[in-house]
């Protein structure tokens, strides 16, 4: 894909979106069954994933652990929105490399100290590019990624989340 064709593709959403703001406003849903022992069973709209406990929280490692996938949207949201700011602003990127890492400290999750919050403390994001582009290239492509990508804002902004609990009961 190059910069027109994108901007082809884009340009009438973006009409849309500003002659109707409402119609901009998309819900995105994710859906879980609770699976066997301590498990919850994920559709990703590809494949299902069954998530689990992490090692260091008792699990055996068989099942994706949740902070690795949200480490996982991370880096998937960051890698295809610098792919598109690529694009859009005409760097050519002959290949590259999207990280994530995060650190936790499992006293918290586990309950073991009130003192240590539940979460990652830390997220270090890292990309390694193979590309033409300059320094001042470099700095929007690192400038507009950020201020796009939809899941590193969340989560440097973060959200509100509204919980909801319904339960029947089974004889």
């Amino acid at each position: 894909m190059n910069a027109e064709t994108l901007k082809n593709i884009q340009a009438p959403l973006k009409d849309k979106y500003r002659e109707q703001p409402a119609a901009a406003m998309i819900t995105l849903k994710a859906e879980g069954m609770i699976g066997e022992g301590i498990s919850c069973k994920v559709d990703t709209g590809r494949a299902m994933v069954e998530a689990g406990l992490h090692p260091a929280t008792g699990g055996t490692g068989m099942l994706a652990c949740s902070g690795d996938m949200l480490l996982e949207a991370l880096v998937a949201c960051a890698g295809v929105t610098l792919q598109a700011v690529a694009t859009a602003i005409e760097v050519n990127i002959k290949s590259g490399t999207v990280r994530a890492e995060g650190d936790l400290d499992f006293k918290g999750t586990l309950g073991v100290s009130k003192e240590v919050p539940v979460g990652f403390k830390k997220i270090r994001l890292e990309f390694d590019l193979d590309t033409d582009g300059g320094e001042e290239q470099i700095s929007t492509l690192k400038k507009l990624t950020e201020r796009y990508c939809v899941v590193y804002q969340t989560l440097i902004k973060g959200v509100e989340i509204q919980t909801k609990y319904h339960s029947s009961h089974s004889a």
